[in-house]
């Protein structure tokens, strides 16, 4: 009977993992996810993107192409409106 004891004991040791090894992997990984958390941190404090790079045609060809995104508020020519004013003033006076 004792032989199956020791049978089962060492087979459940040999299972088990090593206390030290697991210890070790653990703080490797630790280390690991530190490290990618200061590069994250270090790529986040950095602009986006360089200043005036959204004003490059590329990016505003839609815009000029597409009427109806031009014309939304916030997008619209400040200058535009002041003109269609003064022409709707300058058509309904000369009437």
């Amino acid at each position: 009977m004792s032989f199956i004891m020791e049978f089962a004991e060492n087979l459940i040791l040999r299972m088990m993992e090593d206390p030290a090894e697991r210890d070790r992997k653990f703080r490797d990984h630790v280390y690991h996810m530190k490290e990618r958390c200061a590069k994250t941190k270090e790529m986040w404090s950095y602009p986006i993107r360089p200043y005036g790079f959204w004003t490059f045609d590329r990016h505003n060809a839609q815009i000029f192409w597409d009427a109806q995104i031009s014309q939304v508020e916030g997008r619209r020519d400040p200058y535009d409106d002041l003109l269609q004013d003064h022409q709707t003033d300058s058509s309904s006076s000369s009437k």
